[in-house]
């Protein structure tokens, strides 16, 4: 097995819109179609599932105490994946027999924050099928305040994968530099950064960052289109109203450690689309930059992080 290059597999597709069983069944069948191509890794998109809440911009969900959103939210809620209870194992038996690793972009409902409230949380299995990480969104964008609530630095972790050490952000918290700089200062040099589904959000960011962090990065994003919403909606009327025709063309992409594309924003391309990335490449380009290691000053700029687990009540 050559350490020194990591396969990886891009998972540009459309869920099952808001039901998790299906949407988590279209998971496994891309791991296995991933591992099929011998991959080390797949990635999938933010929330995939059971997926991003695209409702909130088309049917006025600020509307204070109104019985359409809060039945639109309850069905989310509902279709939300809860760990604890093992919503995630079969996608754990999977990862570990066909040891591969997987980062998984789900909208998680978890218990230990009273089991009602909603979270953007990025999941890292490894090869092995453990769960290592598990990152909430630390600053849900815009109208996603509706719907998810703010995390914690619990999930600031990297990984290590064959030669290459992993981190990952959701969305716009690839926006933020601390964010970055602290998966940075845990060594990570393959970046992943996952998003709802948009070219115009994948098409400078991506190569911006893998300048500054002398990493590859790979920017997985979603498809969804007017037609991708199931029948059983709630309120489908309603969302369908002032719906546009596609919600989301995807974007995924992969910047090398120089910040030139390995490949472009792909718009629209549905499938799995597959890379492999050479470590020697990192270290080249380290040479000259590395922004924790000989190309920084922690005596005059530092940064802490918390990454305890935040909860409500300390039971003791």
């Amino acid at each position: 097995m050559n350490q020194n290059n990591l396969k990886v597999a891009l998972a540009q597709i459309a869920p099952i819109w808001l039901n998790k069983f299906e949407t988590l069944k279209l998971v496994k069948s891309k791991i296995l179609e991933a591992a099929e191509q011998k991959c080390d890794l797949i990635v999938f998109g933010e929330g995939f599932a059971p997926g991003y809440p695209w409702w909130l911009s088309i049917t006025h969900s600020a509307a204070w105490d109104n019985k359409i959103q809060k039945e639109i939210f309850a069905h989310y809620a509902s279709n939300a994946i809860q760990i604890e209870r093992g919503d995630l194992s079969e996608v754990q038996k999977i990862a570990k027999e066909n040891r591969i690793a997987i980062y998984l972009g789900i909208i998680e409902r978890p218990t230990d924050r009273g089991g009602h409230s909603l979270y953007c949380t990025l999941v890292y299995m490894d090869q092995t099928g453990e769960i290592k990480s598990v990152h909430r969104k630390l600053q849900p964008t815009y109208d996603e305040r509706l719907v998810w609530s703010p995390g914690d630095g619990n999930g600031l972790q990297t990984h290590p994968l064959k030669d290459f050490t992993l981190g990952g952000l959701n969305c716009w918290e690839n926006w933020m530099p601390m964010a970055r700089t602290a998966l940075y200062g845990l060594g990570e040099n393959v970046h992943i950064a996952v998003w709802p589904g948009a070219v115009r959000n994948t098409e400078n960011i991506t190569r911006m960052i893998a300048q500054e962090s002398r990493s590859y990065v790979i920017s997985v994003s979603s498809l969804m289109s007017k037609t991708d919403f199931p029948k059983d909606t709630p309120h489908l009327d309603v969302i369908l109203e002032n719906c546009p025709d596609v919600l989301a063309d995807g974007g995924s992409c992969i910047a090398g450690p120089d910040g030139k594309w390995i490949m472009e924003p792909q718009p629209l391309y549905e499938g799995l689309l597959i890379e492999t990335l050479d470590f020697q490449r990192i270290l080249e380009e380290r040479q000259n930059f590395d922004p924790v290691g000989h190309y920084s000053r922690p005596d005059v700029l530092k940064l802490e992080v918390n990454r305890n687990r935040q909860y409500n009540v300390d039971y003791k």
